[in-house]
Formats: C-alpha cells, structure tokens, sequence
C-alpha cells in the first residue's frame, strides 16, 4: 500500500488557493445603498463637465460664442441640479457640508467632493460673467479666465465618478478601472454633445449642430470601444454574469448598447444620407436617444456593481488577483 501524498507546506505569509469555500454562503462585500439618484448624478455632473470642455472650445472660434454661451449655462444648471439629487440621496442630506471639512489626497471621496465645489463655483463665475457681460466687460473678462480652469474641472468631473466607483470594495467596479473610466468621459462626451446639439438646432445655428452631432458620433463610439474592453476584463475575472443578466443585462444591452450607440449612429448616417425633413430630424432622434442611452449604461453599472457584491465568489476572485 503507498503512502498518502503530502502537500507541499506553503512558504511564510503564503494563503492558500481559494477553493470556492464562504462562512456559510454569505457576501463578503455589501452591496452599496446607490440608487437612481446616485445614476442622475453621475450623468448630470458628467454632462456638465464635457459642457465646459465645449465652451472652451467654441470660445476660441470667432463664431462659437453662441455655443460657449449655452454650454456655460448647461454646466452650471448640471453642477446645481445634481448635487442637490446627491445631498438628497445622503442619509443626513442637512449634513452634506461634512464632506468639506478635510481635504484628504488618498480619499477618492474627499478629492471628489472638493472638485465637485470648484467646478460649481468656476461654471458660476463662467455663467455669471456671460449674462452680464454686455453690459460689463469686466464681468466677461472674469468669465473668459474662468473658462480655461473650469474646463479642467469639468474634463475630471466626466471621469472622476468612474474612478470613485473603481475605489470600492465592490468587485465589478473594481475590476478595470481605467477602460471604465474611459467608458464614462466618453460617454459624457457624447451626452453634451447630443445636448447642446438640440440646444444649436433650437436656436437656428445648423452647421454648429452638425458638428456636434459628428462629436458625439465620434463619442459614441469611442464609449462602444471602451466598453468592449471594459466587458473583456469583467470576462478574463469570472465578474461578466451581473452586466449581462436581469435588469442590468437588459439596461446595458438594450439601453446603452442599442439606444444609446447603435441607434443614434444608424440615424445619424440616414439622416445625412437622405436630407430635408428628415435629415433634421433623424439627427435629433440621434441625440435625444444618446442622452438617454447614456444614463441607461450608467445605471446599469451600479445595479451590476451591487449584485456582484452579493456574490461572494466575486469578491474572492478579485482580491486573489490583487494578491498575486
């Protein structure tokens, strides 16, 4: 009769190869209270922050101060509307002051929160400063060097959301954080400039729309070649089965997929294709369906994100691929 095999002893601070094993098929991680508020949020604030990106674009073209008077005016709406749906999702929402008290470099949370108060103040100063403007040219002086700051808040505004997500103990979030936080500015990319392209047909300026309507386009699709790679990783960890399943499958497939990037650009190239009426309004259909799209893959993100906490193979998977 052979002797059993042994195994070989591990070295010092060595932990064995996870096997499937729970205390008794509870989570490991706890799913996060983020709702729909939290989703409005996260594209609000995106929007706005390309918004600015925009205005400090269209200020450097003679012709785009009706443009970079608009998206001025659309971020500052998007940096007031949506931290008041966010300080309303808090617990103690008469609290919210609290996230200022420290600045904390390695806090995602902390650096957020004092980037969200200098976008809001700079978006005010570049909005303020083009209403009053005409009547005082030092109002628009304040509002042109504001432009360029706001601008850099508003680029970390369209992504800092992802990386705040990809913070968390949360498996699905925390898996690829860089192509998810490309996923997310171009995505609020293409949100402001389906937005302001409605906003420039709106207002008779034809040929501005249309080049917002290539840019969000062009958004869209970089958004579809993120998320590819977003997915690829989600698949390589074992993570993939919440995005593609229930609710969030549906949202992700159905709404950010097909509504919000197939359609649109289906209709954008049957509107230039075909012309008159409808080459107006397909384009419009394009950019209502984008905005639209946009928040479905947002919110698809985060109801993914909570049933991939409550599964405690996930959380296991990703941190013996920290380990190693």
């Amino acid at each position: 009769m052979s002797a059993p095999v042994e195994k070989p002893a591990l070295p010092p601070g060595v932990q064995p190869e996870w096997r499937g094993e729970t205390y008794h098929g509870r989570p490991v991680t706890k799913a996060s209270g983020f709702d729909w508020k939290v989703s409005f949020y996260i594209v609000t604030l995106g929007v706005a922050g390309a918004s600015q990106v925009i205005a400090a674009i269209a200020r450097a073209r003679p012709e785009g101060a009706g443009l970079a008077r608009r998206a001025r005016l659309l971020a500052l709406g998007g940096s007031i509307v949506g931290p008041l749906v966010l300080i309303r999702h808090l617990k103690t929402p008469r609290r919210w002051y609290n996230m200022l008290r420290i600045a904390r470099p390695t806090s995602p949370m902390s650096l957020g929160s004092w980037l969200l108060a200098g976008f809001g103040a700079l978006s005010g100063l570049a909005a303020l400063g083009e209403m009053l403007g005409r009547r005082l040219p030092f109002a628009r002086r304040v509002a042109d060097a504001a432009q360029g700051p706001a601008a850099v808040a508003g680029a970390g505004m369209s992504v800092y959301t992802a990386g705040l997500l990809a913070s968390t103990s949360t498996p699905l979030w925390a898996a690829a954080p860089a192509p998810l936080a490309a996923q997310f500015g171009a995505a609020s990319m293409a949100g402001a400039a389906s937005a302001l392209a409605l906003a420039q047909r709106a207002a008779g300026e034809e040929a501005s729309a249309r080049r917002l309507e290539t840019l969000a386009m062009l958004a869209g699709v970089a958004e579809m070649l993120a998320a590819r790679e977003t997915e690829r990783r989600w698949e390589a960890k074992g993570l993939d089965r919440p995005i593609r399943t229930g609710e969030a499958g549906a949202l992700n497939g159905l709404g950010g997929k097909a509504l919000g990037i197939l359609l649109p650009l289906a209709a954008h190239g049957a509107g230039r294709a075909i012309g008159g009426r409808a080459g107006t309004l397909l384009p419009e259909l394009a950019s209502f369906a984008m905005l639209l799209g946009g928040a479905a893959m947002r919110h698809s993100v985060l109801l993914a994100g909570n049933e991939s906490a409550c599964r405690p193979e996930h959380a296991f998977r990703v941190t013996q691929e920290a380990r190693r």
